[in-house]
Parts: C-alpha cells; structure tokens; sequence
C-alpha cells in the first residue's frame, strides 16, 4: 500500500507536468476572442466586469497580473495562471480516477505489479485523455473563469474521495468543512463547481449506509436540497436581506449608508457563533457540522464584497455599477 501511494503521487504529478508543459506551451500570447479580453482587463486593476462579476478569478489572476514582466505581458501571465490551474485539474483528476479504480479492483489492500500497473495506466490515460480534449485545452490556454472553476471543481470530488478513505476516523468531517469552504469560494469564480454536490452526497451515502434503491432516491433528493439551497437560498439571500437591512437603516430609520449592511454583518456573524456554541456545547455533531459548513460557504462567498468595494472607487470598467446591495 505505501509503495502504492509513492508511485501513486509520482504519477499524479507527471500527468500534472505534461499538462502543464502543454498548456504553456501552447498559451494565447495576447488577448483571444470572447470575453477573454474583459477578464484580463478586469483582473489587471481589479475592475468590474460583466456579472456577477467573478471576483475570486479576478483576484487571483490579479497576482500573477502583479508579477508580470511588463504590461505587454499581463494577458500572457493571466493566460498562464489559466493553465496553471488547469494543470492542477489533471493532477486531482488522475488521484480521483486511481482511488476509484482502486476500490474496485483491490481486495484486503493486497496488491500485485499488474493490479498497480493497472490502476496507474487507468489514471493516466483518463487523466491525459481528459488534458488534451478539446474543450478543456481551449480554455486552459486563455484568461477565462473554467481552468479555474474546472480546477475547485476536480478538487472538491478529490476532497470528498479522501474523505471516503477515512470517514469512520475521528476528525473526518473535516474534509467536508475544507469542500464546503472550497464550494463557497468557487461561487466567486463559476456556479459549475456546485454541480459536483449530487455526486458528492451519493458518495457519502454508499459509504455511511447499505445501499437500497429507496435510499439512492432519498440520496439524489436530499443533494437537490442542498443545491437548491445554496443556489436559490445563500447566494440571492445572504444579499437581499442585506439590501432590506440598508432600506429600513436608511430610509426608515435615518441613519447613514452602509449602516444597515454593518448590523446585518455583525447579526448574522452572531448567529452563526453562536449556533456553533450552542452546537458544540450540547453535543449536537451532525447539527454542528452543517452549522459549520454554512459558516464557511459564506466565508467564501464574501469575495463579492470585492465587487462592491471596487464599485465604489469608480473604476472605468464598472458594468452595471454594483455599489451597494
């Protein structure tokens, strides 16, 4: 088994290496046609573009914006980080395929030199396959939200596979907290990322429960639940109490803008405290852990408040003008 995981890694990251001297390779030197030219833009002084205005990307392709040669070479270092991202996705990709292929061909942890070539020759070749498919190599070469949103969302399904290994360990949970918090920030590149949620829950009910079609109904529904939830619950509602917060603080109560939006953060960062406190003190894990969960996907998803800020400066790039909720 350990000599398993040491080929195992190596092989991770030769796959990632040949994506990533690939991609490098064949990078858009400038600006491609689409919304590649906006993004890049937008991400060099952390401008507004289109929404919802993608503000995780933009704040990391902002850093390798920074280190940038000269401006002649922003678009080519933004490009890369694409392929930088793009080349991790391959890397999580082959370990989710060799986990899976394991757990199907090896029994007791016993393995042979054909069993381990086996598993590693799946990976490659379903990773590989997967860096030199045309539409994934497209937008690895070129300054767009998918390399990244593909790169949060390969790592969450490898998240959830590592957690799978070791659920019936103390400290497990922990693994769900680290892609919760992954989800939230992925809202601020690309909602593809939460697509990954129905197979994520299946994974945990084959792994927690004896499998019964009654169950894998029960299973499919409850990820609906938890998509719709943060598609149709987090994501419009965390802003649109906000906004009632600043109307009634405003227009009602007479106070100054921004007012309503600082009580609202300061009330709903007591909630979730102490819902955690209350939690944990009465012994309540799976209450604690989902508590928890919100809590982080939240975290992620302040990277929107970047799109205020910026507004609020009057960049030239400022579409649709998002300065307040």
């Amino acid at each position: 088994m350990q000599k398993f995981r040491i080929y195992n890694r190596i092989a991770g990251w030769c796959c990632f290496a040949i994506a990533l001297v690939t991609y490098l390779l064949t990078v858009e030197p400038t600006v491609s046609f689409w919304d590649c030219g906006e993004f890049i833009t937008a991400a060099d002084k952390l401008e507004v573009g289109h929404p919802p205005g993608a503000p995780m990307f933009l704040l990391l392709a902002r850093i390798f914006a920074i280190v940038a040669p000269g401006s002649d070479k922003v678009a080519l270092m933004i490009n890369g980080f694409s392929a930088l991202a793009s080349a991790f996705t391959i890397l999580f990709l082959f370990w989710s395929i060799t986990h899976i292929t394991r757990r199907i061909s090896i029994k007791n942890n016993v393995f042979t030199q054909s069993s381990t070539i086996a598993i590693l020759a799946s990976g490659v070749i379903g990773s590989l396959a997967y860096a030199f498919s045309d539409t994934f190599w497209f937008s690895a070469v070129e300054g767009e939200v998918y390399g990244l949103s593909s790169f949060f969302t390969a790592i969450v399904f490898w998240a959830m596979l590592r957690w799978e290994e070791v659920a019936d360990q103390p400290g497990a949970n922990r693994w769900i907290i680290l892609i919760a918090y992954l989800m939230g920030l992925s809202i601020g590149v690309h909602l593809l990322n939460l697509l990954a949620i129905p197979a994520m829950v299946l994974i945990y009910y084959f792994r927690k429960y004896d499998v019964t079609v009654k169950g894998v109904i029960l299973s499919i529904l409850c990820s609906v639940v938890i998509l719709a939830g943060i598609l149709y619950g987090i994501i419009p509602w965390i802003v649109k109490i906000a906004s009632y917060f600043e109307l009634l603080f405003v227009n009602e109560l007479g106070f100054s803008y921004n007012m309503g939006v600082l009580v609202y953060i300061f009330l709903l960062s007591f909630l979730l405290a102490f819902g955690l406190f209350y939690t944990y003190k009465h012994k309540k894990p799976l209450i604690n852990t989902i508590v928890l969960a919100v809590t982080v996907i939240i975290i992620g998803y302040s990277s929107y408040a970047m799109i205020v800020v910026r507004s609020l400066a009057n960049p030239p790039m400022d579409e649709n003008s998002p300065d307040n909720v």
